[in-house]
């Protein structure tokens, strides 16, 4: 059955190996289920919300496990593709800082523009709109969007486990003192012993190495807790905690009053643009590192993972979570040869279990997960061989669309910037008729600059 349903053969991978993709995906983004909520209701305690004023955490935790399992569940079914999708980070935080407390909307109407957002996105994606926006743009800048996102990806794993830190120099090592290394300091420690333990069982062709490498590094955590080496967060399971009833406080409050205003079409539009762009770049990158594109660069099936991530937005906007998207991190279950729609479907069930086994998925500590992260990165960042350096026209606007992802925190803005430089460059070199650049990546490259123009 499994076999007919998601043509596990044919991808040439097993079930194991689709079930250990799978729990590996969920491993790596299991944190936004605690991230998520206390990024989007930072507004309650920035401006003094309290009952039906604020916005509830522990629903938003619930529509962030029910819109990942469900997003995740239609990628599998409308595209039998290998990626998860969840509540994204960023939007999430312009949704909270910029909308609810810069721009004095409520989280309701907030909550309405995401909504609009993804049913904006439906129709483009039936319309092929989004389709044709992927295959426009050139193999060379595909390559340099999966090697962009290894870097962010790692740079996001060494933020998260404390590796690098704010300092004098924008980003250093972390500094340790004896202030902070119980907390800290035993961190960084441990995520960095996590990246060997997982680079070793790599080495040693263990199945599923990056996943034994994050469980190990929790166990290691939780050795060093009960020593008394370590005191930071506990990362051991809280099993007081109940969020399920409390979705009712944050579905279907959508509130349309402001759909007409100016302001409101802007923060439509700058969801829409950044959702987008994220989700084609990562389509780009995992899709690129997994051998998924055809001869021309063409992502077969896209349009149901596409159409899979907008009804996700729309759906995860009725619960009360800001936009759903294709996660980056469902590089690392490829990395585990994940392959077909069964990896996702494991996801989905991983992200609906967590509804009922909250504290157990809550207590994954970020220093476990960051090795991971890591790993995934030196991983995407081979594709970079792909790319041919000694042609400028391509290779420099391969350049900036790598370096932009990590020095912009923002997959969008490193396709923003290839897209620009690509068109910008090979027009005034007089290479653009032997690129063959298409009328759509001229449109996209001026519609960029309008962006930062305007916006």
């Amino acid at each position: 059955m499994l076999e007919k349903l998601f043509k596990l053969k044919e991808n040439n991978t097993t079930i194991k190996t689709e079930v250990l993709a799978g729990i590996t995906t969920f491993m790596t983004m299991a944190y936004i289920l605690a991230v998520n909520p206390s990024t989007m209701t930072a507004f309650n305690d920035i401006l003094g919300l309290t009952g039906t004023d604020a916005m509830n955490p522990s629903g938003v935790f619930m529509a962030t496990a029910i819109s990942a399992c469900i997003g995740t569940l239609l990628m599998a079914i409308l595209a039998n593709y290998p990626f998860a999708l969840a509540p994204g980070m960023g939007l999430n935080a312009y949704f909270c800082y910029t909308v609810v407390v810069n721009m004095g909307y409520s989280w309701r109407v907030a909550l309405t523009a995401v909504f609009v957002e993804g049913i904006i996105f439906i129709l483009l994606s039936l319309t092929n709109v989004r389709e044709a926006i992927f295959n426009a743009i050139p193999q060379t800048l595909k390559y340099a969007v999966s090697v962009g996102i290894g870097l962010f990806i790692a740079f996001i794993g060494m933020q998260n486990a404390g590796i690098v830190e704010d300092g004098a120099t924008l980003v250093q090592f972390h500094e340790f003192s004896k202030e902070t290394f119980r907390t800290t300091g035993i961190s960084v420690i441990l995520a960095l012993i996590g990246v060997i333990i997982i680079a070793v069982l790599l080495i040693k062709k263990v199945k599923g190495g990056i996943l034994f490498g994050m469980l190990i590094t929790w166990v290691l955590g939780m050795i060093c807790q009960l020593m008394g080496l370590y005191q930071g967060n506990s990362v051991f399971p809280d099993f007081s905690q109940n969020h399920i009833g409390a979705l009712t406080q944050t579905a279907f409050q959508l509130d349309f009053s402001k759909v007409l205003s100016l302001d409101f079409i802007v923060v439509v539009f700058a969801f829409l643009f950044v959702d987008m762009f994220d989700t084609l770049g990562t389509l780009m990158g995992v899709s690129s590192k997994a051998n998924m594109l055809d001869k021309e660069g063409k992502l077969p099936r896209i349009k149901g993972a596409l159409l899979a991530d907008s009804i996700a937005t729309s759906f995860g906007a009725l619960l009360g979570t800001s936009t759903t998207t294709t996660f980056v991190e469902s590089a690392s279950g490829v990395t585990e040869g994940g392959r077909t729609g069964l990896t996702a479907v494991v996801v989905a069930i991983l992200f609906g279990l967590s509804i009922f086994l909250s504290p157990i998925f809550l207590a994954i500590p970020s220093f476990a997960t960051a090795p991971a992260l890591i790993i995934v990165g030196f991983y995407m960042i081979g594709s970079v061989i792909n790319i041919n350096f000694d042609d400028m026209t391509e290779g420099i606007p391969a350049f900036i669309t790598i370096i932009a992802m990590p020095f912009m925190y923002s997959i969008s803005e490193g396709i923003s910037f290839g897209v620009m430089s690509y068109v910008i460059i090979n027009l005034i070199t007089g290479k653009a008729k032997q690129k063959k650049i298409s009328i759509l990546m001229y449109v996209l490259a001026v519609l960029f600059i309008l962006k930062y123009i305007l916006l």
